[in-house]
């Protein structure tokens, strides 16, 4: 393992103004999207989708660090034959992948999932980094719930995490290493802190145990927030300070970075958020945006399947990742979003 090299890539991860491009929705997932906006989920207009984002040059050159691929999507080639992998690197973006395969139930937890996929995933991991991989993901989902999480269901995904991570790095992968506590629910931030609380801590210790070098990860933690069904929701300015407060009180210094996942907040919301913690003064890791839907919902809508909306998706993009790469230096305020609308 060279860690230099590891830690030289996961900086870049998270370098000021620019985020990942989470652009690895399963099958079934892109399915949703698509039909919401009446567009037909096939290879093809999966392809042709993924390759209009890939070419947004503003976008991709000034405020996506790197792009988390689908399997499918690693070994598309564009329509004039060029591997989409190589499209992002002549972005100056990383190419990364999503490695798990998704959930199961956890036996004697119901209503408890675990992630699987450490199965072959060593030798799926030379394959992808020869295709051009840098950087690797794997996500792990926590629910909140009337009495859950259990401490099994933390256990164990906490241990695939670590896992999955040290893999990673033996294949001279960065892991991207995401325990989601989802914002579906009733509670209330503080039931939202005290989670996150135990499930970071307890993927550090599972990280330490498989002797994964924090130097050469990045960590993609949900944000500290109201669930979604909950009366009283927090504002922006409390979910920036319960966020911070916990990463400051959780997340070692050593770990180069931390890119949030949006987790179902609106795009603004995810935007306004990450802009708040950005006020609070200087931080021990880069902090920065690894949005999939936040990024995405916009220049979907406007692309809808056509080939003439492309410069229009294009646009939309470009305008979503501008908007995020200024949030991830402070440097964002509501006003810029209506003067470009």
């Amino acid at each position: 393992m060279n860690l230099t090299e590891l830690n030289r890539i996961a900086t870049a991860m998270v370098a000021p103004g620019k985020g990942i491009l989470a652009a690895d929705e399963s099958s079934g997932t892109i399915k949703k999207r698509f039909d919401a906006i009446g567009v037909e989920s096939t290879e093809s207009n999966r392809r042709d989708y993924r390759e209009m984002l890939f070419r947004s040059k503003e976008a991709m050159s000034q405020h996506i660090s790197g792009v988390i691929l689908f399997d499918e999507t690693i070994w598309q080639d564009a329509k004039d034959g060029t591997p989409l992998v190589k499209l992002i690197e002549q972005s100056g973006a990383i190419p990364g992948i999503k490695v798990d395969e998704g959930t199961q139930a956890l036996p004697m937890c119901p209503g408890e999932l675990v992630t699987v996929g450490l199965d072959n995933l060593a030798e799926r991991l030379t394959k992808y980094y020869a295709r051009g991989a840098r950087f690797a993901k794997w996500r792990a989902v926590i629910d909140i719930g009337n009495g859950i999480p259990s401490m099994t269901a933390i256990h164990v995904n906490a241990h695939a995490l670590a896992r999955y991570a040290a893999l990673c790095q033996a294949a001279q992968i960065v892991p991207i290493v995401e325990p989601e506590v989802l914002m579906d629910g009733d509670h209330d931030i503080d039931r939202c802190y005290e989670v996150t609380s135990r499930v970071l801590n307890k993927t550090f210790q599972e990280l330490r145990v498989q002797r994964v070098a924090l130097e050469g990860m990045v960590l993609k933690p949900n944000m500290v927030v109201s669930g979604k069904k909950c009366a009283k929701q927090a504002s922006v300015d409390d979910v920036a300070e319960r966020t911070i407060r916990l990463l400051k009180a959780c997340v070692p210094a050593a770990v180069p970075g931390i890119a949030f996942l949006s987790g179902g907040q609106s795009d603004e919301e995810a935007t306004a958020h990450l802009n708040a913690m950005h006020k609070l003064g200087p931080l021990p890791w880069g902090l920065t945006f690894s949005y999939g839907r936040a990024l995405q919902a916009a220049p979907q809508k406007a692309w809808s399947g056509k080939a003439e909306n492309v410069a229009a998706g294009q646009d939309a993009f470009s305008h979503r990742a501008r908007m995020n790469g200024l949030a991830s230096k402070g440097e964002w305020h509501s006003g810029l979003e209506k003067k470009a609308a």
